[in-house]
């Protein structure tokens, strides 16, 4: 099997292969665990899970286990929770194929679930040596560091990689790094510094909705609702379709007690009326509205699980 690299074109097994091994492992085990609780897997049915795992356990010993042997083995071992069986599994894949950093990251994830930091830090820290900017793993060592009450070398070392990635030229990886940057600057209550730094992804990716929608975020918790409504409004004009109102936002808005943003636009827009005296106008009754539905969440740092590259 060739060793693929982030760059070459045997990144789609990286992609799809260790990722899809990783997540169907993972999705797949929580789903047998979630059997186990609920009662619905009886003992006969554990005990031809075990007898399944043992002799894919037996192939993957004698070298003769295919990809999907190896995929299946990983998800009965978690979902019996044998998770020092699954990391003697991903262990050597891990050593043996040092690119595939999806395997090692999930290698991390498996040993932080067992309370071994130290170890989960380790693996993460051989992936960022190659890639100090594989946001995956960023995010997992950072979470793991706030675990720990170590906040200030979380942002340090964020930071450290954000200030390579954003000058002279942002690249594209700078946007996810910056925007974990700025998450870990609002939790160490540095608030400037986190408008800052979301202001200075939105001009490097205009683009881009997320950085103006984590600015109206932070505007909105720090009491500063025009501001909050001021960024909404920019990132609506980044959508899709910039002459037409985003929902996401409007309700975003309407959640915070402000204006929905397309009628905002169509008032500082539109015809002014023409000048005269007033004139009195009927007004039809206004319905009770429904509650919102709430803008899901700013896709910024967190998932534990093993995220797509």
């Amino acid at each position: 099997m060739p060793t693929p690299t982030r760059s070459s074109a045997t990144l789609l097994w990286t992609g799809a292969g260790a990722i899809t091994l990783c997540l169907v492992a993972l999705t797949g085990g929580w789903w047998l665990g979630r059997q186990q609780v609920s009662g619905i897997l009886v003992d006969s049915r554990r005990a031809a899970l075990v007898q399944e795992s043992d002799l894919l356990g037996q192939k993957v010993i004698r070298g003769d286990a295919t990809d999907s042997d190896r995929q299946r083995y990983l998800e009965l071992l978690v979902g019996l929770d044998r998770s020092s069986e699954a990391i003697a599994v991903l262990e050597p894949m891990a050593d043996r194929e040092p690119d595939r950093w999806a395997l090692r990251l999930m290698l991390a994830e498996l040993r932080r679930d067992q309370g071994d930091a130290a170890g989960a830090e380790r693996e993460l820290r051989q992936i960022l040596n190659r890639s100090p900017s594989q946001i995956d793993a960023l995010q997992l060592l950072t979470l793991i560091r706030l675990e720990r009450g170590e906040a200030a070398a979380a942002e340090t070392q964020v930071k450290g990689v954000y200030g390579g990635l954003i000058r002279p030229e942002p690249k594209p990886e700078a946007l996810g790094v910056g925007l974990l940057l700025a998450e870990l600057q609002q939790k160490r209550d540095q608030a400037p510094a986190a408008e800052r730094t979301y202001q200075e992804l939105a001009l490097a990716f205009p683009e881009d909705q997320r950085p103006l929608i984590g600015l109206a975020l932070l505007r909105h918790s720090r009491g500063n609702n025009a501001g909050a409504l001021e960024a909404l409004q920019q990132a609506r004009r980044r959508g899709p379709d910039p002459g037409k109102a985003d929902p996401r936002l409007d309700a975003l808005a309407a959640s915070w007690g402000l204006e929905k943003l397309r009628a905002s636009q169509a008032a500082s827009s539109g015809p002014k009326p023409p000048s005269g005296p007033p004139q009195l106008e009927a007004k039809p009754p206004t319905a009770p509205q429904s509650p919102a539905p709430q803008l899901p969440a700013l896709p910024a740092p967190g998932p534990t699980g093993p995220p797509a590259p």
